[in-house]
């Protein structure tokens, strides 16, 4: 029997300060799983969660959205994360990247600072991956069903990307098999839950 079990962001966010910096002086918290399964959403309240605490302030989250040179950009996009994020933080130094424009198709001129603190949460498609493992001190994958998923894509971006997210689906799927991402990662998490609870300040951990 498997058991669902509802905890609190609070006490995520107390157990990533206490855990090691693994990234230079920062510890890195990486929000993988498929599109539409809720790892934006994710992210944000448990940065919300980490600026609450006393003395904390809010970590920068970075999106891989804003780092993919479109749609054929999935997984290749890392080198970019690499040099302009991961990097300098690594190195102690700030980073900073150019986000994407998926209406104009380009990287805008201006940049997005990304500061030196004590915690960085990287959120997207492949960001727990085999080959940053060794550096995060929290992986995080947010699972739903796949019609939930298609559903919340298609509300969220319109029909008409419906043929590229089709191809999108069956590349994750693809990587997640031969990453075995979810079977590492050390907290998987239910983007779809039944269980009742206060979704802003609680989410639901599977087993």
């Amino acid at each position: 029997m498997t058991v669902a079990v509802v905890e609190a962001y609070a006490g995520l966010a107390r157990r990533v300060l206490a855990g090691p910096a693994r990234l230079g002086r920062t510890r890195m918290v990486a929000v993988d799983g498929p599109s539409g399964a809720g790892k934006s959403a994710f992210a944000t309240r448990l940065a919300d969660a980490l600026a609450a605490l006393p003395g904390g302030g809010r970590p920068p989250v970075v999106c891989t959205d804003d780092l993919l040179d479109g749609w054929d950009d999935q997984f290749t996009f890392w080198p970019r994360l690499e040099e302009w994020v991961l990097a300098p933080l690594r190195a102690g130094r700030p980073g900073a990247y150019r986000p994407y424009s998926w209406v104009r198709r380009c990287f805008l001129d201006r940049e997005v600072p990304v500061p030196v603190g004590p915690v960085l949460i990287v959120e997207g498609v492949s960001v727990a991956r085999a080959a940053v493992r060794s550096e995060l001190t929290l992986s995080v994958f947010v699972a739903a069903p796949a019609p939930l998923r298609l559903s919340r894509a298609l509300t969220r971006d319109g029909s008409e990307i419906l043929p590229e997210l089709r191809r999108w689906h069956a590349g994750e799927r693809a990587h997640f098999a031969a990453d075995g991402t979810e079977a590492a990662v050390d907290l998987v998490v239910d983007g779809a839950p039944a269980l009742p609870h206060d979704a802003t300040h609680y989410y639901v951990r599977r087993p």
